[in-house]
């Protein structure tokens, strides 16, 4: 599966930024999804959960309140609804797919190739 993230730029403190997810090729309407991201010089870091109907999900505590994550299986689309951004919100997002649910990295089946995300002070 190749998945598509798109939605990244340059923002300042305080904005709102919308990330979307697809999958290139196929579909993911059967498969849990999630958002990591990665900040320069810093490991990957969870962000964001999505079970496949939509029904559950979870955050990270640095997110919870000012992210959404949502997902629109007819349009074979995830997003990320991202508000009140923070200058440490800078960092690569990418989209992957959850073989389990889990909220590591070692829970990841496929990931997309990242968007970047600057959030100016």
């Amino acid at each position: 599966v190749q998945l598509q993230a798109s939605g990244g730029g340059l923002v300042q403190a305080g904005d709102s930024l919308r990330l979307s997810c697809a999958p290139s090729k196929s579909t993911f309407s059967n498969n849990a999804v999630a958002w990591f991201r990665q900040a320069p010089g810093k490991e990957r870091e969870f962000v964001a959960r999505i079970s496949w109907s939509g029904v559950s999900t979870d955050y990270s505590q640095s997110v919870k309140g000012r992210f959404t994550i949502s997902r629109d299986n007819a349009k074979n689309t995830v997003y990320l609804q991202m508000s009140s951004l923070k200058p440490e919100a800078t960092a690569v997002y990418y989209c992957v797919t959850l073989m389990r649910w889990g909220l590591s990295a070692r829970d990841v089946e496929y990931w997309g190739q990242g968007t970047l995300v600057t959030v100016s002070s």
